[in-house]
């Protein structure tokens, strides 16, 4: 068979594959990104409006457009609420959405690039990675990069954990399921161990406490001065990605596969591993390691939009958003006036999610070798 030949099967099952050329497919993705548009909506409005001070969704509204000149109706609020709702609850629940969308889309990338739906950055030790290299900045006292240092470090230690996961579990150019998940959890039970030699041995007291808290995942202590830059890595990674996504398409027919369809494959992973890495640590930096959004976001939306990544990034980033806003709002109250950490709470939904996909993927026999 000639090579125009097999490149022109390969298309052929790529586009099998990911369900391109659909007009049902098409509509139900636009069907789909609009209802996840409304729901975001929704609950940014919930977002704002519950807590220990209920604020009404008109009122909420009416406070957010005031607080960005628009005076639609004379304020009935009191000065007050409009703190709570513009300064202390409006970055977390924008902080929370950024947050959401940025591992929901990683996730997807991530399973694309190995070849793995059980790929995610917690799982594969990425955020643990993150959170060594945020945590030993603040240990340190390290100032090097000024304001960014905590970011910076964070981006080294997610891309230096996600390379040694990947050359770990890659033995003869192969690469298994079980064997790429093993590899991220035992590095991430490892630095994981270093980072808590580190807290436990350091002499800051209350701030010890609190990094330790952070480890577990949260959106407090955010504002506006401090927002801007994990919003700037997700429209970066977002972006990065979608432009992209006809190369993450071709990774579904295998590496020989696409190799044969012109994409450098070693190349370009590398240059993905770097940006994935950037935003992870960002994010990391921002909210502390959050688990398992990234693993459940893609499977959920690939239901709905098929395997499409000019479909999956969008819906997913949306699917993350909406699903990471919900778990905050549940966190602060739940056990209100305490709160529980945002990343207890997507570790207990996504712990059941990851032991079901072990299970039907055992019972697909999917647990195969990836190029």
């Amino acid at each position: 068979m000639t090579q125009a030949a097999t490149g022109t099967s390969t298309e052929r099952t790529v586009h099998q594959r990911k369900g391109t050329g659909s007009g049902t497919g098409r509509t139900r993705s636009a069907v789909t990104l609009l209802v996840l548009a409304a729901l975001l909506g929704v609950s940014v409005t919930a977002g704002l409006a519950i807590g220990s001070v209920h604020v009404p969704p008109g009122q909420v509204w009416g406070i957010v457009t005031h607080a960005l000149g628009a005076d639609w109706q004379e304020p009935d609020w009191s000065r007050a609420r409009e703190t709570i709702v513009v300064d202390v609850r409006a970055p977390r629940v924008l902080l929370g959405a950024v947050t959401g969308a940025g591992l929901a889309v990683i996730g997807t990338a991530l399973q694309a690039l190995v070849r793995n739906p059980l790929a995610e950055p917690y799982l594969l030790g990425v955020s643990s990675g993150g959170s060594l290299g945020a945590v030993s900045v603040i240990v340190f006292g390290v100032t090097l990069f000024g304001p960014f240092s905590l970011s910076v470090a964070a981006f080294l230690g997610a891309l230096g954990a996600l390379l040694l996961v990947y050359a770990t579990a890659r033995t003869g150019g192969r690469i298994t399921s079980s064997r790429l998940v093993l590899s991220g959890v035992a590095i991430a039970a490892v630095l994981t161990a270093v980072l808590d030699l580190l807290l436990l041995t350091t002499d800051r007291g209350n701030e010890t406490r609190a990094v330790l808290a952070w480890t577990l995942g949260g959106l407090g202590g955010v504002n506006w001065g401090t927002l801007w830059l994990p919003s700037t890595a997700l429209l970066l990674g977002v972006g990065v990605l979608m432009a992209q996504a006809r190369n993450l398409n071709l990774l579904l027919a295998g590496e020989e596969a696409a190799t044969t369809l012109g994409l450098d494959v070693a190349r370009f992973r590398a240059r993905l591993f770097v940006v994935l890495s950037l935003v992870t640590g960002v994010l990391v930096a921002a909210a502390g390691p959050i688990g398992f959004v990234g693993l459940m976001m893609p499977h959920i939306v690939r239901l709905f939009v098929g395997g499409d990544h000019s479909r999956v990034l969008p819906t997913a980033a949306l699917g993350g958003a909406v699903f990471l806003v919900w778990a905050d709002i549940a966190a602060r109250t739940i056990a209100a006036p305490m709160e529980i950490p945002v990343g207890v709470l997507t570790a207990l939904c996504g712990g059941p999610f990851f032991l079901w996909l072990m299970r039907r993927d055992a019972r697909r026999g999917t647990d195969r070798g990836v190029a």
